[in-house]
Protein backbone atom coordinates (compact mmCIF):
# COMPACT_ATOMS: atom_id res chain seq x y z
CA UNK A 1 0.00 0.00 0.00
CA UNK A 2 1.30 3.46 -0.87
CA UNK A 3 1.94 5.95 1.98
CA UNK A 4 -0.31 9.22 2.22
CA UNK A 5 3.06 11.15 0.95
CA UNK A 6 3.46 8.78 -2.08
CA UNK A 7 0.27 9.64 -3.48
CA UNK A 8 0.98 13.02 -2.39
CA UNK A 9 4.02 13.13 -4.53
CA UNK A 10 2.82 10.68 -7.31
CA UNK A 11 -0.29 13.36 -7.95
CA UNK A 12 2.57 16.25 -8.19
CA UNK A 13 4.17 14.41 -10.58
CA UNK A 14 1.19 13.67 -12.49
CA UNK A 15 0.00 17.10 -12.41
CA UNK A 16 2.86 18.40 -13.57
CA UNK A 17 3.33 15.73 -16.81
CA UNK A 18 -0.35 16.93 -16.65
CA UNK A 19 0.44 21.22 -17.11
CA UNK A 20 3.63 20.25 -19.52
CA UNK A 21 1.54 18.36 -21.53
CA UNK A 22 4.06 15.11 -21.20
CA UNK A 23 2.68 13.45 -24.12
CA UNK A 24 2.93 16.50 -26.63
CA UNK A 25 7.01 16.32 -25.53
CA UNK A 26 7.42 12.64 -26.36
CA UNK A 27 5.49 13.10 -29.75
CA UNK A 28 8.47 15.96 -29.93
CA UNK A 29 11.10 14.31 -29.37
CA UNK A 30 10.05 11.22 -31.28
CA UNK A 31 9.23 13.53 -34.57
CA UNK A 32 12.71 15.39 -33.83
CA UNK A 33 14.48 12.46 -34.68
CA UNK A 34 12.69 11.13 -36.99
CA UNK A 35 12.70 13.66 -39.41
CA UNK A 36 16.51 14.40 -38.53
CA UNK A 37 16.99 10.49 -40.05
CA UNK A 38 14.45 10.19 -42.49
CA UNK A 39 14.49 14.10 -43.86
CA UNK A 40 17.32 16.28 -42.59
CA UNK A 41 19.96 14.00 -42.93
CA UNK A 42 19.46 10.01 -44.92
CA UNK A 43 23.11 9.74 -45.48
CA UNK A 44 23.86 10.12 -41.71
CA UNK A 45 23.54 6.32 -40.31
CA UNK A 46 20.89 6.03 -37.31
CA UNK A 47 23.95 5.57 -34.75
CA UNK A 48 25.91 8.84 -35.99
CA UNK A 49 22.37 10.59 -35.50
CA UNK A 50 21.59 9.19 -32.19
CA UNK A 51 24.92 9.90 -31.14
CA UNK A 52 25.36 13.47 -32.37
CA UNK A 53 25.37 15.54 -29.57
CA UNK A 54 24.50 19.26 -30.97
CA UNK A 55 21.23 17.11 -31.82
CA UNK A 56 20.51 16.17 -28.71
CA UNK A 57 21.47 19.83 -26.91
CA UNK A 58 19.12 21.51 -29.91
CA UNK A 59 16.44 18.39 -28.82
CA UNK A 60 16.86 19.19 -25.30
CA UNK A 61 16.26 22.47 -25.65
CA UNK A 62 13.24 22.15 -27.64
CA UNK A 63 11.66 20.13 -24.89
CA UNK A 64 12.70 22.43 -22.09
CA UNK A 65 11.19 25.78 -23.56
CA UNK A 66 7.81 24.17 -25.38
CA UNK A 67 7.35 22.57 -21.68
CA UNK A 68 8.00 26.13 -20.12
CA UNK A 69 5.49 27.80 -23.04
CA UNK A 70 3.01 25.35 -21.47
CA UNK A 71 3.32 26.23 -17.89
CA UNK A 72 2.99 30.04 -18.98
CA UNK A 73 0.30 29.45 -21.11
CA UNK A 74 -1.58 27.35 -18.29
CA UNK A 75 -0.90 30.19 -16.04
CA UNK A 76 -2.40 33.47 -17.97
CA UNK A 77 -5.18 30.83 -18.96
CA UNK A 78 -6.13 29.17 -15.42
CA UNK A 79 -9.60 31.37 -15.84
CA UNK A 80 -10.67 29.86 -19.27
CA UNK A 81 -9.69 26.46 -18.50
CA UNK A 82 -11.92 26.30 -15.19
CA UNK A 83 -14.77 26.56 -17.64
CA UNK A 84 -13.58 24.97 -20.54
CA UNK A 85 -11.62 21.99 -18.97
CA UNK A 86 -12.57 21.77 -14.96
CA UNK A 87 -11.41 18.18 -14.63
CA UNK A 88 -7.87 19.06 -16.20
CA UNK A 89 -7.54 22.26 -14.30
CA UNK A 90 -8.79 19.82 -10.64
CA UNK A 91 -5.39 17.71 -11.87
CA UNK A 92 -3.51 20.98 -12.25
CA UNK A 93 -4.00 22.48 -9.39
CA UNK A 94 -2.13 19.59 -7.57
CA UNK A 95 0.91 22.02 -7.92
CA UNK A 96 0.79 25.20 -6.86
CA UNK A 97 1.22 28.19 -9.12
CA UNK A 98 4.74 29.67 -7.43
CA UNK A 99 6.41 25.71 -7.86
CA UNK A 100 4.92 26.25 -11.66
CA UNK A 101 6.50 29.43 -12.35
CA UNK A 102 9.55 28.52 -10.39
CA UNK A 103 9.56 25.52 -12.98
CA UNK A 104 9.11 27.69 -16.13
CA UNK A 105 12.31 29.76 -15.05
CA UNK A 106 14.47 27.02 -14.63
CA UNK A 107 13.43 25.18 -18.01
CA UNK A 108 13.84 28.88 -19.94
CA UNK A 109 16.95 28.81 -18.47
CA UNK A 110 17.98 25.32 -19.41
CA UNK A 111 16.60 25.72 -22.43
CA UNK A 112 18.84 28.61 -23.70
CA UNK A 113 21.57 27.25 -22.04
CA UNK A 114 21.32 23.95 -23.97
CA UNK A 115 21.26 26.05 -27.12
CA UNK A 116 24.12 27.88 -25.99
CA UNK A 117 25.93 24.78 -26.24
CA UNK A 118 25.28 24.39 -30.00
CA UNK A 119 25.93 27.99 -31.03
CA UNK A 120 25.52 31.65 -30.06
CA UNK A 121 22.66 31.54 -32.97
CA UNK A 122 21.04 28.56 -31.38
CA UNK A 123 20.85 30.32 -28.15
CA UNK A 124 19.18 33.43 -29.66
CA UNK A 125 16.95 31.32 -31.74
CA UNK A 126 15.69 29.74 -28.58
CA UNK A 127 15.56 32.55 -26.93
CA UNK A 128 13.02 34.24 -29.57
CA UNK A 129 11.03 31.27 -29.22
CA UNK A 130 10.66 31.70 -25.05
CA UNK A 131 9.73 35.54 -25.84
CA UNK A 132 7.18 34.65 -28.58
CA UNK A 133 5.53 31.82 -26.05
CA UNK A 134 5.47 34.86 -23.44
CA UNK A 135 4.09 37.03 -25.85
CA UNK A 136 1.63 35.09 -27.25
CA UNK A 137 0.41 33.91 -23.68
CA UNK A 138 0.12 37.34 -22.49
CA UNK A 139 -1.32 38.85 -25.11
CA UNK A 140 -1.50 38.05 -28.35
CA UNK A 141 -3.83 34.76 -27.76
CA UNK A 142 -6.31 37.51 -26.80
CA UNK A 143 -6.93 38.63 -30.50
CA UNK A 144 -8.16 37.22 -33.23
CA UNK A 145 -5.42 37.07 -36.28
CA UNK A 146 -2.56 37.34 -33.70
CA UNK A 147 -3.62 35.09 -31.73
CA UNK A 148 -3.93 32.27 -34.60
CA UNK A 149 -1.10 32.94 -36.26
CA UNK A 150 1.22 33.03 -33.04
CA UNK A 151 -0.02 29.63 -32.05
CA UNK A 152 0.63 27.89 -35.46
CA UNK A 153 3.96 29.05 -36.00
CA UNK A 154 5.03 28.84 -32.35
CA UNK A 155 3.70 25.16 -32.99
CA UNK A 156 6.08 24.52 -35.77
CA UNK A 157 9.20 26.57 -34.83
CA UNK A 158 10.39 23.73 -32.80
CA UNK A 159 10.84 21.36 -35.55
CA UNK A 160 12.34 24.45 -37.81
CA UNK A 161 15.41 24.38 -34.96
CA UNK A 162 16.66 21.19 -36.07
CA UNK A 163 15.67 22.25 -40.12
CA UNK A 164 18.29 25.17 -39.33
CA UNK A 165 20.84 22.56 -37.89
CA UNK A 166 21.17 20.19 -40.89
CA UNK A 167 20.27 23.39 -43.38
CA UNK A 168 18.98 20.74 -45.40
CA UNK A 169 16.09 22.80 -47.76
CA UNK A 170 14.44 21.12 -50.42
CA UNK A 171 10.70 21.35 -52.17
CA UNK A 172 9.31 18.23 -50.32
CA UNK A 173 10.28 19.87 -46.79
CA UNK A 174 9.13 22.94 -48.06
CA UNK A 175 5.99 21.10 -49.31
CA UNK A 176 5.41 19.01 -45.90
CA UNK A 177 5.80 22.43 -44.21
CA UNK A 178 2.80 24.63 -45.84
CA UNK A 179 0.78 21.45 -45.76
CA UNK A 180 1.36 21.19 -41.88
CA UNK A 181 1.17 25.01 -41.26
CA UNK A 182 -2.55 25.12 -42.90
CA UNK A 183 -3.56 21.83 -40.62
CA UNK A 184 -2.42 23.05 -37.20
CA UNK A 185 -4.21 26.40 -37.95
CA UNK A 186 -7.20 25.00 -38.65
CA UNK A 187 -6.74 22.71 -35.59
CA UNK A 188 -6.75 25.92 -33.49
CA UNK A 189 -9.22 27.68 -35.19
CA UNK A 190 -11.72 24.49 -33.81
CA UNK A 191 -10.32 25.14 -30.56
CA UNK A 192 -11.32 28.40 -30.79
CA UNK A 193 -14.56 27.52 -31.17
CA UNK A 194 -14.55 24.76 -28.87
CA UNK A 195 -13.33 26.60 -26.14
CA UNK A 196 -15.42 29.97 -26.57
CA UNK A 197 -17.13 29.68 -23.42
CA UNK A 198 -14.38 30.54 -21.51
CA UNK A 199 -13.11 32.98 -24.00
CA UNK A 200 -16.10 34.91 -23.62
CA UNK A 201 -16.18 34.83 -19.52
CA UNK A 202 -12.73 36.63 -19.54
CA UNK A 203 -13.02 38.57 -22.71
CA UNK A 204 -10.79 37.23 -24.63
CA UNK A 205 -11.25 38.21 -28.58
CA UNK A 206 -10.21 35.14 -30.52
CA UNK A 207 -11.39 34.53 -33.81
CA UNK A 208 -14.48 32.62 -33.03
CA UNK A 209 -15.91 35.59 -30.45
CA UNK A 210 -15.24 37.92 -32.82
CA UNK A 211 -16.54 36.68 -36.11
CA UNK A 212 -18.92 33.91 -34.49
CA UNK A 213 -19.42 30.97 -35.54
CA UNK A 214 -20.45 30.80 -39.08
CA UNK A 215 -17.03 32.82 -39.84
CA UNK A 216 -15.09 30.47 -38.35
CA UNK A 217 -16.39 27.76 -40.11
CA UNK A 218 -15.74 29.00 -43.10
CA UNK A 219 -12.31 30.41 -42.98
CA UNK A 220 -11.61 26.42 -41.71
CA UNK A 221 -12.93 25.03 -45.02
CA UNK A 222 -10.98 27.38 -46.97
CA UNK A 223 -7.48 26.39 -45.43
CA UNK A 224 -8.76 22.59 -45.58
CA UNK A 225 -9.34 23.23 -49.22
CA UNK A 226 -5.47 24.53 -49.82
CA UNK A 227 -4.32 22.37 -47.56
CA UNK A 228 -5.29 19.95 -50.32
CA UNK A 229 -2.86 21.88 -53.07
CA UNK A 230 0.60 20.95 -51.40
CA UNK A 231 -0.58 17.33 -51.14
CA UNK A 232 -1.19 17.02 -54.82
CA UNK A 233 1.64 18.43 -55.67
CA UNK A 234 3.87 16.08 -53.52
CA UNK A 235 1.94 13.33 -55.51
CA UNK A 236 3.81 14.07 -58.39
CA UNK A 237 7.41 13.51 -56.84
CA UNK A 238 8.80 9.79 -56.43
CA UNK A 239 10.85 10.89 -53.53
CA UNK A 240 7.65 10.65 -51.39
CA UNK A 241 7.72 7.12 -51.88
CA UNK A 242 4.99 4.73 -48.91
CA UNK A 243 4.22 8.26 -47.39
CA UNK A 244 2.14 9.11 -49.96
CA UNK A 245 -0.19 6.52 -48.05
CA UNK A 246 -0.29 8.89 -45.35
CA UNK A 247 -1.57 11.71 -47.60
CA UNK A 248 -4.24 9.83 -48.89
CA UNK A 249 -5.39 8.94 -45.58
CA UNK A 250 -4.75 12.78 -44.31
CA UNK A 251 -7.10 13.56 -47.91
CA UNK A 252 -10.14 11.48 -46.48
CA UNK A 253 -9.65 12.77 -42.75
CA UNK A 254 -9.41 16.45 -44.13
CA UNK A 255 -12.50 15.83 -46.02
CA UNK A 256 -14.48 14.26 -43.34
CA UNK A 257 -13.57 17.21 -40.94
CA UNK A 258 -14.56 19.42 -43.07
CA UNK A 259 -18.51 18.24 -43.48
CA UNK A 260 -18.01 17.42 -39.80
CA UNK A 261 -17.13 20.41 -38.80
CA UNK A 262 -20.15 22.49 -41.15
CA UNK A 263 -22.57 20.27 -39.41
CA UNK A 264 -21.19 20.35 -35.82
CA UNK A 265 -22.65 23.00 -32.94
CA UNK A 266 -21.67 21.56 -29.93
CA UNK A 267 -18.20 21.56 -27.80
CA UNK A 268 -18.27 18.00 -27.86
CA UNK A 269 -18.09 18.20 -31.36
CA UNK A 270 -15.94 20.23 -31.91
CA UNK A 271 -13.48 18.36 -29.61
CA UNK A 272 -13.82 15.41 -31.11
CA UNK A 273 -12.72 17.05 -34.44
CA UNK A 274 -10.02 18.93 -32.59
CA UNK A 275 -8.55 15.23 -31.75
CA UNK A 276 -9.46 14.01 -35.13
CA UNK A 277 -6.47 16.63 -36.28
CA UNK A 278 -4.37 15.83 -33.40
CA UNK A 279 -4.17 12.16 -34.35
CA UNK A 280 -3.88 12.76 -37.93
CA UNK A 281 -0.69 15.33 -36.74
CA UNK A 282 0.47 12.08 -34.44
CA UNK A 283 0.31 9.70 -37.53
CA UNK A 284 1.74 11.88 -39.61
CA UNK A 285 4.88 11.97 -37.92
CA UNK A 286 5.51 7.66 -37.48
CA UNK A 287 5.24 7.91 -40.98
CA UNK A 288 7.69 9.45 -41.79
CA UNK A 289 9.80 6.42 -41.25
CA UNK A 290 7.85 5.80 -45.11
CA UNK A 291 9.12 8.24 -46.61
CA UNK A 292 11.56 6.13 -48.36
CA UNK A 293 11.75 2.47 -47.14
CA UNK A 294 14.56 1.44 -48.90
CA UNK A 295 16.57 3.57 -46.41
CA UNK A 296 14.54 2.58 -43.11
CA UNK A 297 15.87 -1.13 -44.45
CA UNK A 298 19.08 0.08 -44.86
CA UNK A 299 19.46 1.91 -41.30
CA UNK A 300 18.03 -0.92 -40.05
CA UNK A 301 20.83 -3.41 -41.43
CA UNK A 302 23.28 -0.53 -40.75
CA UNK A 303 22.40 -0.39 -37.16
CA UNK A 304 22.70 -4.23 -36.53
CA UNK A 305 26.04 -4.55 -38.29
Amino acid sequence: MCSSKTKTFLKKIFSLLSVIRGYNILVLIIAQYLASIFIFSPKKSIRAIIFDFDLLYIVLASVCVVAAGYIINNFYDVKIDRINRPLKTGIDNYVKQETKLMLYFILNFLGFTFGLFVSWKSALFFSVYIFGIWLYSHKLKKHPFTGLISATILTILPFFAVFVYYKNFSKIIFLHAVFLFLVIMVRELIKDLENIKGALANNYKTFSVVYGELKTKQLSLLLLLLAFIPVIILFTYPALSDMRYYFYLALLTLSFVGVYLWKSTQQKQYTFLHNILKLLLLTGVFCLVFIDTSLLLEKVIDRLN
